[in-house]
């Protein structure tokens, strides 16, 4: 069963799928109008150039409650068009490979009750060094997520400069705009240089740092969101040598620590597993694996005493040599082999060190987003624990394929095309699986195969993307998951939504042609309840042509406010809230 909540004042306009309509856009954007799928423009956010490097004051109708007060910070594409000396300019392909831009959204508690809440806003492309040089050669160069490549290009030149990726962990200048990072960003993460180190001499009251899938941080100042530094992973530990790690690491609610992988493909492929503690500052290899498939992982889990490794069906082809052909992650990954089972390493993260506790199969799927896990009695083994793991599934690789630009833009050629072929694998199931029995030893040199069970797949009607929940309850039992959703409504994410994992059912919001981006949970301190809170997403008006910030009520998805811009908002990837209570201390997880 599900719920959609629409304001009062807002229509939905829904157009048969089949149809594409013309929309005029605003004056100044474009000199004709396009046409979009089924009337939902959201081209803006994918080609906006727009950038506010000084705060400006934002409009606030509506109410954003006062506790919410502190920075949103959102990372993700802005452009993905260059101008070139050369007159042919520059396309990124994949969504993926749009050029980063950071967003800070300062929101400032009202001391009047006639004075709403105040709301300031900047931003900063990330990677003008980068722009710089694809604006003189034309090309993006290196190891990219799915740039689609010149067929002409030698093998040789693939092959040599992929080794130089794959030795050296960046073919990037050390220059910290020279980067393309902008995934998941990371507040006061440990194990991470003084900023003193780099030239900046401020107060270190808060660190910001920008993340991907490859094993590199881009370090950025919090406030002008500027990029002062590069670091490799090896600072935190000589033997994380290998090029990719994930985006989503998990931080332990309770102490600060992160954990993570790095995954290094040379003679023999090796995941590490490693922490990193808050007070000490220094790394620890949890567990070395290398009976696993090389294999391109988002994102990780993480209970109360265990890292869980799960290696699903997005396997690097050849052993993780097609990386050095292909020079793209997307088309290295092999498709999806229904026959070979996912692998669920379970590893200890107590003081204790045991390493790989245990590994589980179960049948095929693909990921990229976990969403949390916890600890529970066993229900089949007495005195054991068992593992509980939700997760955004797929049953094969099609999403990634979606993400091209040509696909998502509503006004591109291919989009109803594509849009109206897509299929329900593109979109994914919520499901929950069960680790039953973990041990309190490892099995020793040969591991036994355990078997984990699925509790449920929710319906794709019901299920989310991107999502998230109260920071409160990660590593413990939770009720409640938020996310984007994507009901074919549009070429792109068509709202947001609130599942319930215990009865399976979703509370939608959705007004037509308001395109929203991830929604970030805020508590309320005063509450008890899971729900008590508000979720903030930046979202395209895509009739006006701008963007605002959206504030709901996290319990029944109604609207409580919006922050108005004049400028619009690339659809970016992930963002994090930090309370205005906690900067120099804060805990904005990785999750």
């Amino acid at each position: 069963m599900s719920t959609t909540i629409a304001l009062p004042r807002t229509t939905i306009r829904q157009n048969p799928k089949s149809q594409v309509t013309s929309t005029v856009m605003p004056a100044g954007k474009i000199e004709e109008p396009l046409r979009h799928w089924n009337d939902w423009p959201n081209t803006y956010a994918f080609e906006t150039e727009d950038e506010q490097r000084t705060p400006v004051d934002l409009n606030v109708t509506g109410e954003i409650p006062n506790y919410a007060a502190g920075t949103l910070y959102r990372t993700g594409p802005g452009t993905f068009k260059v101008a070139t000396d050369d007159g042919k300019g520059f396309a990124a392909s994949h969504w993926f490979d749009g050029f980063t831009q950071v967003h800070r959204f300062q929101i400032l508690p009202s001391t009047d009750s006639s004075v709403s809440t105040r709301v300031y806003y900047n931003s900063r492309r990330t990677t003008d060094g980068l722009l710089e040089k694809v604006r003189k050669s034309g090309r993006l160069e290196g190891m990219t997520f799915g740039q689609k490549r010149d067929p002409c290009e030698s093998f040789f030149k693939k092959v040599t400069s992929t080794f130089k990726l794959m030795l050296n962990g960046s073919e990037r200048d050390e220059v910290p705009d020279t980067a393309n990072v902008g995934v998941t960003l990371s507040v006061n993460m440990p194990g991470l240089p003084p900023l003193s180190s780099l030239g900046n001499n401020n107060i270190e009251t808060m660190t910001l740092t920008n993340k991907t899938d490859a094993a590199i941080y881009q370090r950025l100042d919090p406030e002008t969101l500027e990029p002062i530094g590069l670091a490799k992973q090896t600072v935190l530990h000589p033997d994380l040598k290998g090029p990719m790690s994930a985006a989503h690491a998990k931080t332990c609610p309770t102490t600060g620590d992160v954990f993570n992988f790095n995954l290094e493909m040379a003679k023999d492929i090796t995941y590490r597993v490693f922490g990193v503690s808050a007070s000490s500052q220094k790394t620890t290899i949890l567990a070395t694996i290398t009976d696993a498939p090389a294999a391109y992982l988002h994102s990780l889990f993480l209970t109360k005493n265990y890292v869980i490794l799960c290696i699903w069906g997005s396997h690097f082809a050849y052993h993780g040599l097609s990386l050095v052909y292909e020079k793209n992650i997307l088309e290295s990954i092999a498709p999806l082999n229904p026959a070979k089972p996912v692998k669920w390493y379970v590893i200890d993260r107590t003081p204790a060190k045991r390493g790989v506790l245990a590994m589980y199969h179960t049948p095929a799927f693909y990921c990229f987003h976990t969403i949390n896990a916890y600890e529970e009695p066993s229900s089949t083994v007495p005195g054991e624990i068992d593992i509980i793991a939700d997760l955004c599934g797929y049953d094969d690789l099609s999403l990634i394929h979606r993400f091209y630009y040509e696909n998502l833009m509503s006004s591109a050629p291919g989009a109803l095309k594509y849009t109206d072929g897509k299929g329900e694998k593109s979109r994914s199931w919520l499901g929950r699986y069960r680790l039953p029995g973990v041990p309190k030893t490892a099995d020793g040199k040969k591991r036994k195969v355990r078997t984990a069970i699925q509790v449920f797949a929710a319906p794709r009607a019901e299920s989310l993307e991107l999502p998230t929940m109260n920071p409160t309850y990660v590593t413990k039992a939770h009720r409640y998951v938020y996310g984007v959703t994507d009901r074919g409504s549009s070429t792109f994410f068509d709202g947001l939504g609130k599942f319930d994992c215990k009865t399976q059912s979703t509370i939608f919001w959705q007004q037509h042609a308001q395109t929203a981006g991830e929604p970030i949970f805020v508590r309320n301190p005063q509450g008890t309840d899971e729900d008590d809170g508000v979720l903030l997403s930046a979202v395209l008006d895509g009739y006006k042509g701008k963007s605002y910030l959206l504030c709901l009520n996290a319990k029944d998805m109604t609207e409580l406010g919006r922050a108005h811009m004049n400028t619009v908002i690339g659809f970016g990837f992930h963002g994090t809230h930090v309370p205005s209570h906690g900067v120099g201390k804060s805990r904005a997880l990785d999750f």
